[in-house]
Formats: C-alpha cells, sequence, structure tokens
C-alpha cells in the first residue's frame, strides 16, 4: 500500500515537474512569436500599400479607357454627332470626372471598304462594285496620375493613355 501512495505521490511530482517545463517553454515561444510578429508587420504593411498602389492605377487605367470609349460612343451615333469635336471631348472627360486632369482629343477619319486600313482626313471617292466609304470616329485620353506612394526608383507620377475608335452609324 504504500508503495503504491509513493508512485502516486511520485507521478503527482513528476506532473508538476512537467506542467512547469511546459508553462516555461510556452513562455519561450510567446517571446519568439512576438519577435517574429515585430519583424514581419513591416513587410506586411509594405506590400498592403503596395497592393493598395497598384489597384489605384488600374482603376484609374480603366475610367480612363471607359472614357474614351465613351466619347465614341456619342460621337459614332451620326454624322452630326462625329462632325461635333467638341461635345465628343467634353463626353469623354465628363465620364473620367473619378481621374483628376483627364483630357481628350477627338478626330474622325474615312476610308474605304475595300482599303479599311487607309485612313482619309476628308471622304474619300471609292470606285469599284460595293466598294462605299466608311466614317469613324477616334477618341484618345490621356491623364497625369501622381502616386501616393513615393518610393526612390519609383516614378512619382504615371500618365495613362485611353484610345477607342468606332465607325459610325450612317
Amino acid at each position: 500500500m504504500r508503495r503504491l501512495i509513493a508512485t502516486k505521490l511520485g507521478d503527482y511530482g513528476n506532473r508538476r515537474i512537467n506542467l512547469s517545463a511546459r508553462l516555461a517553454a510556452i513562455r519561450e515561444d510567446a517571446g519568439q512569436a512576438l519577435i517574429e510578429l515585430a519583424l514581419m508587420v513591416p513587410l506586411f504593411i509594405l506590400l498592403l500599400l503596395g497592393a493598395t498602389e497598384f489597384g489605384t492605377l488600374a482603376y484609374d487605367g480603366i475610367e480612363v479607357s471607359s472614357a474614351a470609349r465613351a466619347g465614341v460612343a456619342y460621337g459614332s451615333q451620326s454624322s452630326a454627332t462625329a462632325a461635333d469635336i467638341a461635345g465628343i471631348q467634353s463626353a469623354a472627360t465628363n465620364d473620367g470626372t473619378d481621374v483628376d486632369g483627364i483630357s481628350a482629343t477627338a478626330t474622325q477619319f474615312w476610308s474605304c471598304s475595300s482599303t479599311p486600313s487607309t485612313q482619309n482626313s476628308s471622304p474619300p471617292t471609292c470606285s469599284g462594285t460595293g466598294n462605299h466609304v466608311l466614317h469613324y470616329v477616334q477618341v484618345k485620353t490621356t491623364a497625369v496620375v501622381s502616386s501616393t506612394i513615393h518610393v526612390s526608383g519609383l516614378p512619382s507620377s504615371y500618365t495613362l493613355h485611353g484610345l477607342a475608335i468606332m465607325r459610325v452609324v450612317q
């Protein structure tokens, strides 16, 4: 019986030693985890800021391209709207109001259906069977976007371009 009690007490003592060894190990691991966290937080913040900057530039690029499409959508409605260069440019810049400093340049050109890659500044005379005049509107948009995060080695501003060409409804 005494032996049984002794082994029971011995087990309790071993358990107590094991528990304090475990608590000491946990305290050491907690200190190590805190140091690792302190070293990694600046890297995570830098990664988050870079992703934010990239997302902002991507959004502005989409807005600049969308503004060019809005301009040609207005200009391609008829020959009268295609001739309204100021209205086309206004439609483009009004669509890109989320981007500061957006500018638009609109032009119209013509080509023959037999040679659509040849651009003429005035309506050409197209000869041949089934050959007819094609009328196009083109809008180029540009915006200079400044970077919110200034990192040495990277530019402080980016120039974004948009281009859209659409055939005018006859």
